[in-house]
């Protein structure tokens, strides 16, 4: 049987300290992260290069990220399935004054042996009570690539497309794609 056809509802759990990711945790981030890169998702981070040009090293990427978790600023917001890492996303605060009552939600992920399962779709159900409840938000933000159908998940989640910057990502000689805005209130 195929994850697609097994899978069930995901437990979640959350990384809200540095001391919190585990070598196991880190490998499994970056199991993820690395399989959905490959497999064409639109989470590359800075200084890896688009597939399929090699196997991208995140590590740098995820070790800045963990660096900077903590319960009231950053957290990993993980989804397991049968005691697999099946997808993660990040939510992080506004750090400028003006802004701290704003999240910035970036690297929604499905491992790709869950992807069609219903998991991104969780994580983005169970993300706003988080940044709610507990981290004291009322606003979050996140950008996505054009071209992907990203912006239509995202709309059935309840996020709001508030615009668009035109050609911003290059992925190759002349295919640029629009970088979608959007925003949910909560």
């Amino acid at each position: 049987m195929t994850a697609h056809e097994t899978a069930r509802a995901p437990a979640f759990a959350q990384i809200a300290r540095t001391q919190d990711a585990t070598p196991a945790v880190r490998r499994d981030l970056r199991d993820c992260w690395t399989a959905v890169i490959e497999a064409g998702g639109a989470v590359v981070p800075m200084g890896c290069p688009l597939p399929p040009e090699s196997s991208p090293n995140v590590e740098p990427a995820l070790d800045e990220i963990i660096r900077g978790l903590s319960p009231q600023r950053s957290r990993i917001l993980l989804a397991g399935v049968d005691g697999a890492l099946a997808g993660w996303v990040l939510l992080r605060r506004e750090p400028h004054p003006l802004g701290v009552h704003c999240g910035t939600v970036n690297h929604l992920q499905t491992h790709v042996r869950f992807r069609g399962t219903g998991v991104g779709a969780a994580l983005m159900r169970r993300l706003p009570e988080i940044a709610r409840g507990e981290m004291g938000l009322e606003r979050l933000r996140l950008t996505a690539r054009a071209g992907l159908g990203l912006e239509d998940f995202y709309r059935r989640a309840g996020w709001t497309e508030i615009g668009r910057w035109p050609g911003a990502l290059r992925l190759a000689p002349g295919d640029d794609r629009d970088e979608i805005l959007m925003s949910l209130t909560l």
